[in-house]
Formats: C-alpha cells, sequence, structure tokens
C-alpha cells in the first residue's frame, strides 16, 4: 500500500539525513521540499481523518522526520508553520469527506512519496 511505503521512505530519509554533517544557520539543499512536504503532512492530518482513517499518526511522523533531520531551531519554526498552514487552510476547506477532499487526499500522498523518495535520492548518500 502506499500509504505504508510513504512512512517507510520518511522513516529512511530522515534516519539518512540525521547522519549527513550540517552547518548551523545553513539550510539544506532541500529545505523547500522539507517545507512542501511538512505543508503535505498537516494537509493531510486533517483530510485523512476525514477521508482514509489510516491510522497514520501525519503530527508524529512530522515530529519523528524533524527528530531525524535534526532541525535547528530556525528550521522547526519554518517547517512547524508550513505544517500548521497545510492543516489550517485545508481544516477551513473540508469539514467532511467529499469527492474533492478524496481527491485532493490521493494527490497528496503521492506528492508526499515523490518528494521523499526525491530528497532520498538527491541527499541521503
Amino acid at each position: 500500500m502506499i500509504y505504508s511505503r510513504f512512512k517507510k521512505t520518511l522513516i529512511v530519509i530522515g534516519l539518512c539525513l540525521s547522519t549527513a554533517t550540517q552547518s548551523l544557520a545553513v539550510d539544506p539543499p532541500y529545505q523547500q521540499e522539507m517545507e512542501r512536504l511538512a505543508n503535505i503532512m498537516g494537509a493531510l492530518y486533517h483530510l485523512d481523518e476525514l477521508c482514509l482513517n489510516s491510522t497514520i499518526d501525519w503530527r508524529q511522523e512530522f515530529a519523528d522526520l524533524m527528530e531525524l533531520d535534526e532541525v535547528d531551531e530556525d528550521r522547526q519554526e519554518r517547517l512547524t508553520a508550513a505544517f500548521n498552514n497545510g492543516y489550517l487552510d485545508f481544516s477551513r476547506l473540508h469539514v467532511r469527506c467529499t469527492a474533492n477532499a478524496e481527491t485532493v487526499t490521493r494527490r497528496f500522498v503521492v506528492e508526499g512519496a515523490e518528494i521523499t523518495k526525491n530528497i532520498h535520492t538527491r541527499f541521503a548518500e
């Protein structure tokens, strides 16, 4: 199932990135992708409960990813803001599961999986 592959990929990427050396106060080259992923995970935190009931705790997955990536305080604030914006934007738009909400949820799962694969492929070595 794509959800379990997405979750496993998040764990692998976090483990690989945590071993990379990072300079303080300098964003890694994958920061924009991480912010997009955080936004998607925030949206999925809301949409999953409405439409999928997959039992994935997207908030915990996001927290684990930040911990594994060993983000500094500045990055943590920006990633958390992206997650919260994703959650808030979609909680305002979708109050029940509709065809549109289901479509967006599926697209976000696919996009999130693509982002994690891309980050892992390009930066985890």
